[in-house]
């Protein structure tokens, strides 16, 4: 049971039937994979479609994901410009994005754009996802690669967008985000809470109905 997929498979339950959705590059695009029986959900991408389904057949030309990856369309999808795109997302129309994370911390502050001295690409429509969207999740590996933490008591990185982040779930725990900061909700398969503390650097509540995440898209 890889990390990524006990991270896709526990943020695709809180997709809901209908939503709108927007799905950052990386372990965000593994989510539709695991989308409970009879949830069906419309995947927007800032780069100018709604509509975006699993890859069938031979990538076409310019159908791909904001990351540049090919991928599908769903029947009743519609491709527009940046303008509308991004009208959407200002506008209030999408539900909930899922986007990967540098660093997060205690006050649902968001890094995920740059490493300073690093080559950037491009943030995409980040900034204006985290802002716009109606409920925002971090999907994102617990740790580091060299196992330092990502969830902080205050960012270091450069910030996306501050007090902004609805929830973060990694391969080790679920944190929902209130006005006093963050409350840890579930463990992940394996995981204590004593690991947890250990690999969090921010100051964190309990939940009284602290619980094991359930997984039923991995379970066979």
């Amino acid at each position: 049971m890889d990390a990524k997929s006990v991270i896709a498979c526990r943020v695709a339950q809180e997709l809901h039937d209908g939503d709108v959705v927007n799905l950052g590059i990386g372990t965000p695009t593994l989510v539709p994979r695991y989308l409970p029986p009879g949830v069906q959900v419309t995947l927007q991408s800032e780069n100018g479609f709604v509509g975006m389904g699993p890859l069938q057949g031979e990538p076409q030309p310019g159908v791909v994901n904001a990351g540049g990856q090919p991928c599908g369309l769903v029947p009743g999808a519609a491709f527009f410009d940046s303008a509308m795109s991004f009208m959407l997302i200002r506008g209030g129309h999408v539900d909930l994005t899922v986007l990967g994370g540098l660093e997060v911390d205690r006050q649902g502050n968001l890094a995920n754009w740059m490493v300073p001295g690093k080559m950037v690409p491009g943030m995409g429509g980040a900034m204006d996802l985290v802002t716009g969207a109606k409920r925002v999740i971090v999907a994102m590996e617990h740790c580091t690669r060299n196992g330092g933490p990502k969830i902080l008591e205050r960012c270091q990185l450069p910030l996306t967008a501050c007090n902004c982040v609805d929830m973060i779930v990694t391969e080790m725990a679920v944190f929902r985000r209130d006005d006093d900061g963050l409350v840890l909700e579930e463990l992940g398969p394996g995981v204590s809470e004593d690991d947890v503390r250990r690999g969090t650097a921010a100051a964190y509540r309990t939940s009284p109905t602290l619980r094991q995440m359930v997984l039923p898209g991995l379970a066979a």
